[in-house]
């Protein structure tokens, strides 16, 4: 696996006018890593996105991509990588086959559109018009279409809005599949429990800005951050202690008193982090 990040961005800015939608953003996706850019809408997260796949310009600042400047695509390098958008329109009246084999065409190294069809859960729906899909179903279908020409680096913006529980979580295991075979995942996504349990490293934009960069469980301090204990004591009243060592609190308490009733332990869940980081406007229209 190479050394040199799939992706690596300085100081980008990108500027409207008097508005800065991105103001100065820099960081780094190790080739092979799944990378989860986080951040509240308007944050400049989608504009830093588009940038890096080549389809907006930008002011300033030093862009890499699979060693390119996405700036000036080419039709190799376009090859090399795959998007699944927001939303995309729906293209014809073919099937769900016949699409993902259409797309197929555009890629030198292709995967085999079935296998894509059936990974992405549609293989029900193998010979349902595009146009008939359920929106829910018809994201599988833009993942399909992201991922059949097997790319080096994937981008997913929001890839499971409209899933199910159920979508989500086997969405979650094609997701590791495909890292686990070496491709590089750029995620933007509002589920920070897809977060939690697909990322292996993270940024977090706001006001145009990265305000924090980590990995899920390093985010904010949440690994160092104290711990809150809480039960019930002598009377019903209920006590709590902040701590960085709730184990050796919970041992001590339960040599002073015995079982402790309606004993918890809560540490900063991502959430917790991710919010503490935003800005209060940001936090308010998230």
């Amino acid at each position: 696996m190479s050394d040199e990040p799939a992706v690596r961005v300085t100081e980008l800015h990108k500027h409207y006018g008097a508005k800065r939608a991105v103001d100065g953003v820099s960081f780094e996706v190790p080739t092979g890593q799944v990378f989860a850019l986080l951040g509240p809408n308007g944050a400049g997260k989608s504009t830093t996105v588009e940038v890096l796949e080549g389809y907006r310009a930008r002011t300033s600042g030093q862009v890499s991509v699979l060693g390119a400047d996405p700036g000036h695509p080419t039709p190799a390098w376009r090859s090399r990588i795959g998007i699944v958008a927001q939303s995309t329109k729906d293209l014809s009246d073919l099937t769900v086959t016949e699409v993902v084999r259409q797309f197929a065409t555009f890629y030198p190294s292709p995967r085999r559109p079935e296998e894509v069809v059936e990974q992405v859960g549609l293989a029900d729906d193998a010979r349902t018009r595009a146009s008939a899909l359920s929106g829910g179903r018809r994201r599988r279908l833009d993942v399909a279409l992201g991922i059949v020409g097997d790319p080096e680096l994937l981008f997913l913006d929001e890839p499971t809005t409209g899933f199910d529980p159920e979508a989500r979580r086997e969405f979650w295991a094609l997701v590791q599949l495909l890292a686990a075979d070496g491709t590089t995942i750029l995620l933007t996504t509002h589920y920070l429990d897809e977060v939690e349990v697909l990322a292996d490293a993270l940024a977090v934009i706001d006001g145009g800005r990265i305000v924090a960069t980590g990995t899920p469980a390093t985010l904010g301090g949440r690994d160092t951050a104290p711990a809150t204990v809480r039960w019930r004591g002598h009377g019903g009243t209920w006590r709590t202690e902040l701590t960085r060592e709730p184990a050796a609190l919970v041992a001590r308490l339960h040599a002073q008193v015995g079982e402790l009733d309606g004993l918890s332990v809560h540490r900063p869940t991502l959430e917790d982090a991710y919010l503490s980081l935003l800005s209060p406007t940001s936090e308010a229209t998230r």
